[in-house]
């Protein structure tokens, strides 16, 4: 099945979010229908903060090693497209097509000082560039748009987001993502507005799978959060070994 094609299930598509060959084959073991690698995670592996901190080349290499040791579908989070200009992005993103990447993440917001939303109809204009130039090309690739309108905390923020999602989907986005939101009927509201698949990441209060998937939710993705949670184990497992002078709380 193509990787379009997994967003029109019955059920939500999860994926699963790696960051190195160790954490892919564990997706592939765990029957994962396609995996998606967290930016984040990558960054705080190479010593970097999540924001474009780490060059292109850099997250560019640890995707060509998870894409040699998958068959499974492989989108990336190329974070706000490490470019300014529509055409820059598109060669970022013919770089991963030639890796065998399926799919993207794109968002519209960028870090500087801190992590600030892009005018709206100004990145619209900017996603239709990219897609003009991909299908110039004839590069087929999923375009999944994140807006980081609930990250941000965005006034009047339901009326925001769908303003953002509606530019997007007539920009030729593929999919939405929005990260961060929580509340069944915000989720509701937002699957509503749009034909685009919707897809949602792992946060404290989101609903459970079934629920998501009867809101019209197509896409379930857990961003970094499995990362943290790996490392603060091997954080608290390692303490416990040197409170105890033992290697027994490993085993």
């Amino acid at each position: 099945m193509k990787f379009k094609d997994l967003h029109n299930q019955e059920k939500p598509l999860l994926i699963g979010n790696v960051w190195d060959v160790t954490s892919t084959k564990t997706a592939e073991k765990l029957n994962f229908q396609a995996i998606g690698t967290s930016s984040s995670a990558i960054a705080q592996v190479l010593g970097y903060r999540d924001g474009e901190e780490m060059v292109f080349s850099e997250m560019e290499y640890m995707v060509k090693r998870i894409a040699l040791n998958t068959k499974l579908p492989l989108s990336v989070d190329l974070e706000s497209g490490y470019g300014d200009k529509p055409k820059e992005i598109v060669d970022r993103i013919k770089r991963l097509v030639a890796l065998g990447v399926v799919g993207i993440n794109i968002e519209d917001s960028v870090v500087t000082q801190k992590r600030i939303l892009l005018e709206a109809d100004r990145y619209a204009n900017t996603l239709a560039e990219i897609k003009e130039l991909l299908e110039k090309d004839k590069i087929d690739i999923f375009l999944n748009v994140r807006t980081d309108t609930f990250i941000l905390l965005q006034e009047n923020i339901i009326e925001e987001t769908k303003k953002r999602i509606q530019l997007y989907e007539d920009a030729g986005a593929d999919g939405i993502f929005i990260p961060c939101i929580e509340k069944e009927v915000d989720i509701k509201t937002i699957v509503d507005s749009t034909n685009l698949p919707l897809n949602v990441m792992s946060m404290p209060n989101l609903p459970n799978f079934d629920t998501l998937s009867k809101l019209g939710v197509k896409r379930i993705s857990s961003g970094n959060f499995l990362f943290d949670k790996m490392y603060r184990l091997f954080e608290q497992i390692t303490g416990t070994v040197l409170n105890e002078k033992s290697f027994n709380p490993i085993f």
